[in-house]
C-alpha cells in the first residue's frame, strides 16, 4: 500500500518493502521497469525470446556430446560449423548438399595435400579452421601462377575452370571446410581417405 507519510521511519519501510517485492520477483530494486533482468546476460531485459535463447546457451555449455558427422541436406540445418569441422577425420564428410550449394568437411594429412584438380562448372570456397598449407591455382596444371601461404582463419575461393591445390606443410592435420556451387559430389559422400577418394573420382 502507498504510504504518503514523509518522515525518516515509514520512507525507509517504503523502500524496505520495494526491495523485497522486487527481488521476490527477480527484479532490480532500483529499476523503474516492470521487466525482469536477464540472469545470464547483464544489461539485457528477459523476454521471453532470450530468456529461452539463455536457457539454450545453458544447455550448450553443459552438453559436450558429438556432432553426428552426415549429409544433413537439403532441410534446414543450424550447426556449430568449426566445432564440426575440427571433429572431421575423414579425407571428405559432406554435412549439407542441397540442389545449388554443398558443404564439405575434409582433413588433410601432414605432408598430403588435396590433389590437383579442376571444376568446369564449379565455383569453390574454402576456410582453413585448424593448421597451415601452400594454395596453388592458375588456369592451367602446369601454370600454377597464384601461390598463398594460408593457416586457421584463412579463406580462399576457387572459380570455376581453375585448376588448384593445397599442400598440407604443417605438422597437424588441416582442418578445413569447402561450399561448392552447385554440389561437386553426390549426397552423403563420405570419403574416409585420399586414395579412396581418388578411386571414386576415376570411376
Amino acid at each position: 500500500m502507498y504510504n504518503s507519510c514523509s518522515c525518516p521511519y515509514c520512507i525507509s519501510q517504503s523502500l524496505h518493502h520495494a526491495s523485497h517485492m522486487y527481488n521476490f520477483y527477480g527484479l532490480s530494486p532500483y529499476s523503474y521497469s516492470a521487466t525482469p533482468y536477464h540472469p545470464e546476460f547483464p544489461g539485457q531485459f528477459a523476454t521471453q525470446g532470450n530468456f529461452e535463447s539463455g536457457f539454450d546457451f545453458l544447455q550448450s555449455k553443459k552438453e559436450d556430446s558429438s556432432i553426428v558427422l552426415k549429409d544433413y541436406g537439403p532441410k534446414p540445418f543450424a550447426v556449430d560449423l568449426e566445432k564440426a569441422t575440427q571433429q572431421n577425420k575423414a579425407y571428405r564428410t559432406a554435412l549439407w548438399t542441397g540442389d545449388n550449394l554443398q558443404l564439405t568437411l575434409m582433413s588433410i594429412d601432414v605432408g598430403d595435400d588435396i590433389g590437383l584438380e579442376v571444376h568446369p562448372h564449379t565455383d569453390q570456397f574454402i576456410r582453413i579452421e585448424e593448421g597451415q598449407g601452400l594454395v596453388q591455382m592458375g588456369d592451367h596444371q602446369y601454370h600454377l601462377n597464384f601461390q598463398r601461404k594460408v593457416k586457421d582463419g584463412f579463406a580462399f575461393f576457387v572459380p570455376a575452370g581453375t585448376w588448384h591445390n593445397l599442400i598440407n606443410t604443417g605438422n597437424k592435420p588441416i582442418k578445413l571446410y569447402s561450399i561448392y556451387a552447385p554440389p561437386h559430389h553426390p549426397h552423403g559422400t563420405v570419403q574416409q581417405t585420399k586414395a579412396i577418394a581418388e578411386a571414386e573420382e576415376r570411376h
